[in-house]
């Protein structure tokens, strides 16, 4: 296992849609372990391929309810259901520092295959459904910034450029 660098805000990797994994081999399984160690580092929640460069369908995710890891891995993931509302304030590895209050389904449901090439489906409420949510929109290009209104979001990408100039990134 190794620790990758997480990619920041700006790196054109990250507004790509990732295409799916072909085959799950030791190189695959060696990314998948590297995920999880880099995300229990940051320490995060959930960390996608394109967070650490490398432009693939697959995401990794641990809420460790009750404080315990319960590891999941989802490759190739399709969100298949939806509902509810939850509007929680929301942060990402990948810019380090800002959260938002963001609008999100309650509910999600997603199909996938795991690291062992089995298809499974993954659901949750609340915190697991937003990381559900927040992890396959990384996959698509997309950041939870995108889901704010639009005066919310323009004063949030203004915070990160002046952050981005007299920090580092």
């Amino acid at each position: 296992m190794a620790l990758r660098k997480i990619v920041k805000h700006g790196d054109p990797v990250l507004r790509r849609v990732c295409p799916n994994v072909k085959t799950i081999d030791k190189e695959i399984l060696q990314l998948i372990d590297d995920m999880f160690e880099t995300m229990y580092d940051a320490p995060g929640i959930g960390l996608a391929a394109n967070q650490i460069g490398v432009a693939l369908n697959l995401a990794v995710i641990d809420i460790q309810p009750n404080s315990k890891k319960f590891p999941v891995v989802l490759i190739n993931p399709k969100v298949v259901e939806l509902k509810g509302r939850l509007f929680e304030e929301e942060g990402c590895l990948s810019i380090p520092g800002f959260l938002a209050k963001t609008k999100r389904y309650a509910f999600a449901k997603v199909e996938c295959i795991n690291e062992k090439g089995f298809p499974i489906t993954v659901s949750g409420e609340g915190l697991m459904a937003r990381a559900l949510q927040h992890e396959t929109d990384h996959l698509k290009g997309k950041f939870y910034v995108d889901r704010l209104p639009l005066i919310r979001k323009l004063k949030l990408f203004n915070e990160i450029r002046k952050f981005k100039k007299t920090h580092e990134w």
